[in-house]
């Protein structure tokens, strides 16, 4: 896949924007509504799961497919909010502007010391760990194969383009890498459930099950690692 220059920002049913990307045919985030998936699918199903299941004083994210940061701002904003420490890196093959970030208005649903503290320091997390607000961030500017890590994750965000679009990064051998990098206990969500996917996880030493999906999915896979 290579980034288009076409890309526009789109309102969805929620009132949040996301943007469409014509080279691939697809919008970052769910018509139904960006703000409504994002919060439902990543943050309350995967990392609020995770710590309510896990309580801690920090955590640590790993987001396939970073894209407009949304689900990087929810999460370090409920974590600036309730005093956990959260180390979060994203893995973007194709990284967005700063300029179109800007554009999409998520800084009406988080702080603004968040939102600020992100637009300042994005270009930097490209390159090396930064603070955003009281979290760390660093974006991976490369494909999912390449990318590797010393430690593991507590959480995995798993935010790719659809198979149908994008079916590299939902084969066996992409799924493989990347929930090696979870933690034992660990959480692995995404929006999207097939019955590959369930069986792929399951093969991989997970515990898989259905959750309620987000305004316009029945239903959204979420696993633990055993």
């Amino acid at each position: 896949m290579t980034m288009s220059t076409e890309l526009k920002i789109v309102s969805t049913a929620d009132g949040s924007n996301t943007i469409y990307n014509s080279a691939v045919g697809e919008n970052y985030h769910s018509r139904h509504g960006a703000l409504q998936e994002s919060k439902h699918v990543f943050l309350n199903s995967g990392m609020r799961y995770y710590l309510d299941n896990n309580p801690a004083p920090s955590a640590s994210i790993l987001e396939v497919g970073f894209g407009t940061g949304l689900n990087f701002l929810l999460s370090a904003d409920y974590c600036a909010e309730n005093q956990i420490k959260l180390n979060y890196t994203g893995i973007e093959a194709y990284p967005l502007t700063e300029e179109m970030i800007g554009q999409t208005g998520y800084d009406q649903y988080i702080s603004q010391k968040t939102w600020s503290s992100f637009l300042d320091r994005y270009a930097e997390a490209l390159k090396t760990a930064v603070q955003v607000n009281s979290c760390q961030l660093q974006i991976a500017h490369c494909q999912l194969l390449e990318f590797n890590s010393q430690g593991q994750f507590d959480v995995i965000y798993f935010d790719a383009f659809a198979a149908i679009h994008q079916p590299e990064m939902w084969n066996e051998e992409a799924i493989a890498h990347t929930v090696q990098l979870l933690k034992p206990g660990g959480i692995f969500v995404t929006y999207a459930i097939t019955g590959n996917l369930k069986r792929m996880l399951k093969s991989l030493g997970f515990k898989v099950e259905k959750a309620t999906g987000a305004p316009g999915k029945r239903e959204m896979l979420r696993a633990v690692k055993l």
